[in-house]
């Protein structure tokens, strides 16, 4: 009986540039495989604290199993602590096709003044993107029309705050700090919005979504991660991402 070959975790070398780093981990994960079992084989949730999610990480990589677009963000930061010179956040989708509502995240990555980002999907244009976008719109807008060509339009984008560099940080990760109906602006508002806040960002002087009033955080609508009970943390994720 054959062992299926279980992928070697990437190891950042000295002599990698940051690109090739990124390639060397989004390979990884494809190697794992996108999971397309309907089984959800690690429980995410949101607001666990970012060790808590750190460890699920470290499971991912004994386990090797497949995984989808939520486990791919959080092995993502897994792989990219202790790399001060890239920053991570998330970036949510939510889409509309066919009378249906699909959701779909990706880790955002800033690196020496562009863009990219890691991910897992079952279409190969809606996860990893190269680290050569000039602005955060420039990215966002290369999914949006990548999402034209499946058909779907995109209704919401989420964008979070950059995820901390300190794996046993009790702080949950912020999923949602800029919420854009991108569905009803114009591409010269979305990109005005997301330019002031990706600067914002860059200087750190933002703060979580957590301290803004709670008629802000109604305003938004539906979160994407409805509390689950404790006993069925399996049924509803599967909605998540079928981009």
């Amino acid at each position: 009986c054959v062992q299926p070959s279980v992928p070697p975790v990437p190891y950042y070398k000295i002599s990698m540039s940051i690109p090739e780093w990124l390639q060397a981990i989004q390979t990884y994960m494809k190697m794992l495989q996108y999971n397309h079992t309907g089984t959800q084989f690690f429980e995410i949730r949101k607001t666990r604290p970012l060790s808590g999610l750190m460890e699920t990480a470290r499971e991912m990589t004994r386990e090797s199993l497949p995984i989808k677009c939520l486990e791919a963000v959080i092995l993502g930061i897994y792989l990219t602590n202790g790399q001060p010179s890239v920053e991570r956040f998330p970036i949510s989708f939510k889409t509309h096709f066919s009378g249906n509502y699909f959701h779909h995240v990706v880790l955002g990555i800033y690196c020496n003044g562009r863009y990219g980002s890691l991910g897992m999907s079952r279409r190969s244009d809606l996860m990893d993107k190269p680290l050569t976008y000039r602005t955060l719109s420039d990215l966002i807008f290369e999914f949006e029309d990548s999402y034209k060509k499946y058909l779907h339009s995109v209704k919401k984008v989420k964008i979070g705050l950059y995820v901390p560099h300190e794996p046993h940080s009790f702080q949950p990760i912020e999923w949602k700090q800029l919420v854009l109906n991108v569905s009803k602006m114009m591409r010269t508002e979305v990109r005005k919005e997301l330019e002031k806040f990706a600067r914002d960002l860059r200087m750190k002087i933002l703060k979580p979504a957590s301290a803004h009033s709670p008629k802000k955080e109604r305003s938004r609508g539906k979160s994407l991660s409805p509390r689950r009970r404790q006993g069925s943390p399996q049924r509803r994720v599967f909605r998540r991402d079928k981009s």
